[in-house]
């Protein structure tokens, strides 16, 4: 069994991000969003769990990700889930049975000088 290692990879310049802002890239094989909220760095997969939109294509209030397709909320500290869907009555019931809600991964984050590394 073999058991990958992980390292830090330069994903962002730290002055490329405004304060509330995010963007979306391709690292190593991972579409992952990088946030800038209060000169603090979070990472996330870009896809949502959901439907599997592009979250780096959301909005962003504090470290709260909206999703673009069905507003599903996250938590960027920590990946929860804060609501799964805007969808409500049976629609949000069977959405729930089919796609039970799931938080998004997380990733490390560190920066170096300029550059914004996560933990791959």
């Amino acid at each position: 069994m073999s058991t990958a290692t992980k390292t830090f990879v330069p994903v962002a310049k730290a002055s490329d991000l405004a304060d509330g802002a995010m963007k979306g890239f391709k690292v190593s094989g991972h579409e992952i969003l990088v946030a800038r909220v209060a000169d603090k760095y979070y990472a996330a997969d870009s896809v949502c769990p959901h439907m599997g939109a592009n979250l780096s294509q959301g909005t962003l209030e504090g470290t709260i990700l909206t999703c673009p397709r069905h507003a599903s909320r996250f938590d960027l500290i920590d990946g929860r889930v804060i609501r799964w869907t805007d969808w409500t009555g049976i629609k949000a019931k069977v959405s729930k049975m089919f796609r039970p809600p799931r938080p998004i991964v997380i990733y490390t984050t560190r920066v170096d000088g300029d550059n914004v590394l996560v933990e791959i």
